[in-house]
């Protein structure tokens, strides 16, 4: 395809502002609800301002250089579950890093360019340009001559063939704060367990959730008096393995704590079927609206994506 006819796709976000006008309707009670709601009210308030001014000047530059282009498309990151991308399409997501994460998982090998509204607000990992950056990118990105970063994904197969696709992590538990209940088997291994649910990760997502569950437990095993130091290493982003954690699993005489923390190597899957009446969901990357249902008697069979991302450097 050439160049000058491949699609731009921003991808946006709403701001803490906009969030908060959708739920009073008005930017003045808006004001008024968060300056009467602590003692740094004003404070806080203005800070939503500075940060929306400064996401609507980077969206705004970026749009200049898309409407040089002609050929772009706008999309609030809520409608990306609904959104077909084309296979030549570049997909540019305006921070922060959450926003490429959850951009990344509904991509197919499309090139992917992190922006950062705010430097000086976001450190931005995956935010390796600003909007100012974009008309001399552009060139190389419509003619492919950009380097990228290749990041591993998970995802979940249920028996009824749905998907789910996540860049840092997912999680497969109960919707609200009770006990998952569910089996599980790796490899020759298999057993019942109760806990607040699993943790699969990623590379990417190694550095977070799952590297806080394995802090919190080497640190709560110290206390407890157990010996020697844990020190946990992330991942490479292009890991060819997954790592999964239980998160408090409760032996008992019907529930079993000793598969707890392992790895999913290619080829390999994590298989768990179901024993929650209600409420069992599997997630990807903290957005819960965005779920499978996982109530008793569903299977998922857990492992690397036949997919990867492509992070634009």
């Amino acid at each position: 395809m050439p160049a000058l006819d491949r699609k731009l796709v921003l991808v946006t976000r709403r701001t803490r502002l906009d969030e908060l006008v959708a739920r009073h309707l008005t930017a003045e009670q808006a004001k008024f609800y968060v300056e009467h709601s602590g003692a740094d009210g004003a404070a806080q308030f203005a800070d939503y301002e500075r940060e929306h001014a400064a996401y609507a000047a980077a969206k705004r530059a970026t749009l200049d250089v898309l409407e040089a282009h002609g050929r772009y498309q706008v999309i609030e990151r809520g409608f990306l579950p609904n959104f077909l991308f084309g296979p030549a399409d570049i997909v540019l997501a305006l921070g922060q890093d959450g926003v490429v994460a959850n951009t990344m998982k509904y991509l197919d090998g499309q090139p992917l360019v992190g922006l950062n509204p705010e430097p000086a607000r976001y450190d931005g990992v995956l935010l390796p340009f600003q909007a100012s950056d974009l008309a001399r990118l552009l060139p190389d990105l419509l003619a492919d001559r950009r380097p990228f970063k290749e990041v591993t994904m998970a995802k979940a197969a249920l028996a009824d063939r749905q998907v789910l696709y996540a860049v840092n992590d997912l999680f497969i538990g109960p919707r609200s704060h009770t006990s998952a209940r569910y089996e599980i088997r790796q490899g020759r291994r298999a057993e019942t367990q109760s806990s607040s649910g699993i943790i699969v990760s990623t590379g990417l997502g190694s550095t977070a959730w799952m590297r806080s569950v394995v802090t919190g437990s080497a640190a709560i095993a110290a206390a407890a008096g157990a010996k020697g130091k844990v020190e946990y290493r992330p991942m490479p982003w292009n890991a060819d393995y997954l790592q999964f954690a239980v998160r408090e699993p409760f032996p008992s005489k019907t529930s079993q704590a000793g598969i707890a923390f392992g790895r999913i190597g290619r080829g390999e899957a994590l298989e768990l079927r179901s024993l929650m009446p209600e409420n069992g969901v599997i997630f990807s990357d903290g957005i819960e609206a965005d779920h499978l249902d996982f109530d008793s008697g569903a299977e998922a069979l857990v492992g690397l994506a036949e997919r990867r991302g492509r992070l634009v450097v």
